[in-house]
């Protein structure tokens, strides 16, 4: 038999993939065998593209800004990730922001640009490279949604809200395209240590809050949420369309 969650040869975009659980996904992508595109904005990419060429794979970056993104910009970003490695067969919609802030004091402005990095560019990437995968019969798109869309959280409604219709979208899409060859699902990680859980860790009280609330005691390693993200990119979920991985360290059983 086959190894079902052999990559080798298949080309993916991660966006957001030079830092957090995007680069921990992009890693794993590339052990598994694939070539890697990633996007990023602030974190130079250098040193995650050479972790990448380490397993023998190709592996290309470029800039973008999800904030205000429109329908152009998305064709250019799925473009350039088809141009460098040859084909696009996976993408993984990981970039994302957070805003703290008490509901009644949140500017609309600061509500806008979750929405728009969150949502509007999860949604613009998808209808990007489904062209592409409906065009030619296959392809996986893993969309990182969250424990909270399952909950609401606190002073974080607008990355409650649109994690909530990443799933919504999520499912909307499997419906359409599970029968042109088109495996769509998402990945819900629960609190993880990145820069978007930064301030979080270290708030003494809410830290303990939080750890007091998971089963395992942790926080999760961004390595950790990897192997959802090469299990629904592989064969190994030929028939998982629709569904939501979630790897929370037992949050939402609690």
């Amino acid at each position: 038999m086959t190894n079902p969650f052999d990559l080798t040869g298949r080309k993916a975009l991660v966006t957001g993939g030079a830092t957090g659980i995007g680069e921990g996904i992009a890693l794993g992508l590339a052990a598994a065998g694939a070539d890697v595109a990633l996007t990023y904005r602030s974190h130079e990419p250098d040193e995650t593209l050479d972790r990448i060429r380490a397993h023998g794979v190709k592996a290309a970056a470029v800039r973008a800004d999800f904030a205000g993104m429109d329908q152009a910009q998305a064709d250019e970003v799925v473009s350039f990730a088809a141009d460098a490695l040859g084909g696009l067969d996976i993408l993984v919609n990981n970039a994302g922001i957070i805003h703290r802030e008490a509901s009644t004091d949140m500017p609309f402005e600061d509500w806008r640009r979750v929405l728009s990095v969150n949502l509007d560019s999860v949604w613009l990437l998808c209808q990007a490279a489904g062209r592409h995968m409906v065009a030619q019969g296959s392809g996986k798109i893993v969309n990182v949604a969250s424990v909270l869309s399952s909950q609401g959280g606190l002073f974080v409604p607008g990355y409650a809200s649109s994690k909530h219709a990443v799933v919504g979208l999520t499912r909307a899409l499997c419906n359409e395209w599970a029968g042109k060859g088109v495996n769509v699902n998402a990945i819900a990680p629960g609190y993880t240590a990145t820069d978007n859980t930064q301030a979080l860790r270290d708030d003494p009280d809410r830290s303990k809050a939080l750890l007091d609330r998971i089963p395992a005691g942790r926080f999760a390693e961004p390595s950790e949420i990897a192997g959802a993200a090469v299990f629904l990119a592989s064969d190994a979920a030929a028939y998982c369309h629709g569904s939501v991985v979630t790897v929370d360290g037992g949050w939402l059983a609690r």
